[in-house]
């Protein structure tokens, strides 16, 4: 197979690549890419970016959030993961299936003495921990495949990104997840690189190296770029494109309890609801039309709160008490 590379370990460009190369190259043969995000997150395309994300500690750490054109579950990516896609003619979305794309990963793995299997639907395990996951994206007789490859993942940030969870269950969770999820550099041979590792995949899936890169055309990253910047880097896709959501949250601070409720549709507030035994001074109702069609998001709900926090709506509870509840931190 001929391969192409990418452009660099931005996420936001990285999946506009995977997905314009879907629509838009057309090969007459399968092609693949070996390729790395810098720390992301990646949603599936039919996830709630608001109930994957902890979006505390993705903003903490300048982790990009990136929804991806095709199904399945959040994935973290760090510069120890190896990501993988396969552009192929499929005549019929009928003729798919996943293990047909996991094999050319599982051989290469075999062909540099990774004892590899292939279980369940899309997934790839040595020694029973699971090194891989698979998705695919079917389009104008194309079938996009694309996975990960977990060479040295951090684990800790793994789960701090995709949970939103209180401190005390982190390393518990870390804990799990090490024990089904491993590292194929521990694995590897001796002295194995990760850039030596990525070369090795390359010469086996290119027919040991018999088959070169597919360059694209100028005109053909100006593209991909336009992809990036118009949808995959904005708001209105990563997070706006989200399912309709009833949002529910409780915490229970010194100055009292409260609960929240919203209503989100395409990622903005269209209705919003706060009760508790907070000893507000004013009815906080006098502001709730300032939060509908706000985006939800806790540094909007801030804003709001703070543009009216000489109301005194609720008691001793503060504005930032308040709009951490948005992040789904509640149960205080």
């Amino acid at each position: 197979m001929r391969y192409i590379n990418y452009l660099g370990t931005d996420a936001y460009q990285n999946i506009a690549m995977d997905s314009w190369l879907l629509y838009n190259l057309k090969p007459n043969e399968p092609v693949f890419t070996l390729w790395q995000n810098k720390k992301a997150v990646i949603v599936g395309q039919n996830q709630n970016t608001f109930g994957e994300v902890n979006q505390e500690y993705v903003d903490k750490e300048d982790i990009q959030v990136v929804r991806r054109m095709s199904g399945g579950g959040a994935v973290y990516h760090d510069l120890g993961n190896i990501c993988f896609t396969f552009f192929v003619p499929v005549e019929s979305s009928s003729q798919v299936n996943f293990k047909q794309f996991v094999e050319p990963m599982y051989n290469a793995l075999q062909s540099i003495g990774i004892d590899a299997k292939i279980t369940g639907r899309n997934d790839l395990e040595v020694d029973g921990k699971k090194v891989s996951g698979n998705a695919q994206r079917y389009a104008g007789g194309y079938l996009m495949h694309h996975g990960t490859l977990m060479w040295d993942t951090d684990v800790d940030a793994m789960v701090r990104s995709l949970n939103v969870a209180d401190e005390k269950f982190i390393s518990k969770a870390a804990k799990s997840v090490r024990a089904r999820v491993g590292n194929i550099k521990n694995y590897a041979p001796e002295n194995q690189t990760l850039e030596g590792f990525m070369d090795a995949l390359r010469y086996y899936l290119s027919n040991q190296g018999k088959d070169g890169e597919m360059i694209l055309t100028d005109d053909q990253i100006a593209d991909i770029k336009r992809w990036r910047n118009e949808r995959f880097a904005t708001w209105e896709w990563n997070y706006g494109n989200s399912p309709d959501f009833d949002f529910v949250n409780h915490a229970k601070y010194a100055g009292g309890s409260v609960d929240v409720k919203a209503n989100v549709k395409e990622g903005k507030i269209q209705d919003i609801d706060f009760t508790g035994d907070f000893l507000g001074v004013r009815d906080w109702r006098e502001m709730k039309d300032e939060f509908i069609g706000q985006t939800f998001s806790q540094d909007t709900i801030l804003k709001v709160l703070d543009a009216n926090k000489d109301g005194q709506y609720f008691g001793g509870i503060t504005n930032n008490e308040l709009a951490v509840l948005f992040t789904g931190d509640g149960d205080k």
